[in-house]
């Protein structure tokens, strides 16, 4: 049998070992949580990003025809409109002006001389009148007489004049009475005050500006009723089906950009990706702030929708969306994602995983976008490399994928 001397011996030993164990495992780093992504083939599109804004085509502004009083427009914006049936606004003459008191006397007297000119008209009618009957009456006696061989055929045409001069100087008179009359009615007109002689509860057009084109209307430029001059804009007006993409990007970028190219619109609100093509490149740039107060020139990039009206159809005019003009594309090439490249003394690597730990890999990297990057050489379809390395990550380093 064995003595209790020894048996107290191995327990010590036992003891001993366990301790040393423990230590030593407890010096042993704790593998590294990490993502994990797959070198896969497939196609890596190179785009170039740009913000912008939806654009109606064909935008009308609909003006005032005349200055005057445009009542109120009671059409809402996203109103249907017919070209030459819709009535945008009715428009009524203006209100005189208020007259100052100097203005006043003076009109009311041109109105007493214009009474005063048009009695002394109608006096010369009734006296031109009495003049033509008495006329009337010697001819019709000379006429008589010559009848009975009393006058002579000489004395008859004489009285036949005198009646004509006197016809024409009641035509005469009358006309210089209608003339007095117009210049009463004008005098008057002088003295008509704002709001005098005009209906408001009229409902009838005076001055009906109707819709020039078919579409929506856009935007009320004037809602309220007032007296506007002549050229004020009242509505806009366009066809919301009629739409195209108004892209700013560097000029640096837009040389890059060529027509027909195809894009991506995303960011837009709606769900997926809205497909378009590049129409124009415009040749002249312009000069914009940047938010960090730095001057940049950019250009315009037309965009025409390739997708149907039904997917893009809740986009209005001037709406912000974000495109991706793809400007080249590498088809089934293997690629992974570009946060799982870094740099080492000046060469592309990524740690690849082998074993449960991390090796370090370089790499021949080709064309790449802001999310995938096309892997020439160093890599192999379906190796594991570890996205977004921390400091931590060293070659040879345990690694554990996280959760």
């Amino acid at each position: 049998m064995m003595s209790s001397k020894k048996i107290k011996m191995l327990v010590k030993y036992a003891i001993g070992l366990l301790l040393l164990a423990l230590l030593v495992f407890a010096f042993i780093p704790e593998a590294e949580k990490v993502d994990l992504a797959e070198v896969r083939r497939g196609d890596v599109l190179i785009t170039l990003e740009g913000e912008g804004k939806t654009r109606i085509r064909d935008i009308y502004v609909v003006s005032a025809p005349i200055e005057g009083r445009v009542m109120r427009i009671e059409s809402e914006p996203g109103d249907v409109v017919r070209a030459g049936e819709t009535i945008i606004a009715n428009m009524t003459p203006a209100d005189p002006r208020f007259l100052d008191k100097r203005s006043e006397t003076q009109a009311r007297a041109d109105v007493q001389g214009a009474g005063a000119a048009k009695g002394l008209a109608a006096s010369k009618v009734d006296r031109a009148r009495a003049a033509l009957d008495f006329a009337v009456a010697e001819y019709k006696r000379s006429e008589e007489l010559f009848r009975n061989g009393n006058v002579s055929i000489a004395r008859l045409e004489q009285y036949e004049l005198q009646l004509k001069m006197r016809k024409a100087e009641v035509e005469t008179a009358l006309a210089d009475l209608r003339v007095m009359d117009s210049r009463l009615v004008a005098a008057r007109a002088q003295l008509v005050q704002p709001g005098e002689g005009y209906n408001r509860d009229d409902s009838r057009c005076q001055v009906c500006v109707h819709a020039p084109v078919d579409g929506r209307i856009l935007r009320i430029l004037h809602e309220s009723e007032g007296v506007i001059p002549m050229g004020t804009p009242l509505v806009e007006i366009g066809d919301p089906e009629d739409m195209e993409i108004v892209i700013e990007m560097l000029s640096r970028d837009a040389v890059k950009v060529r027509t027909g190219d195809f894009a991506l619109i995303k960011r837009w609100g709606g769900s997926g990706d809205i497909r378009a093509q590049v129409r124009i490149v415009e040749p002249s740039g312009y000069t914009k702030i940047s938010a960090l107060g730095v001057e940049e020139q950019r250009v315009n990039i037309i965009l025409d929708f390739i997708d149907p009206l039904e997917k893009w159809r809740t986009l209005g005019n001037a709406f912000r969306v974000e495109a991706s003009i793809i400007v080249d594309k590498a088809e089934k090439v293997l690629h992974v994602p570009v946060s799982a490249l870094f740099r080492h003394n000046g060469q592309w690597s990524a740690f690849v995983v082998r074993g449960g730990r991390a090796v370090r890999q370089p790499v021949t990297v080709g064309r790449k976008n802001d999310r995938q990057a096309e892997i020439l050489g160093g890599l192999m379809e379906n190796d594991q490399v570890i996205i977004h390395p921390g400091n931590n990550i060293m070659d040879g380093t345990r690694i554990v994928e996280r959760n």
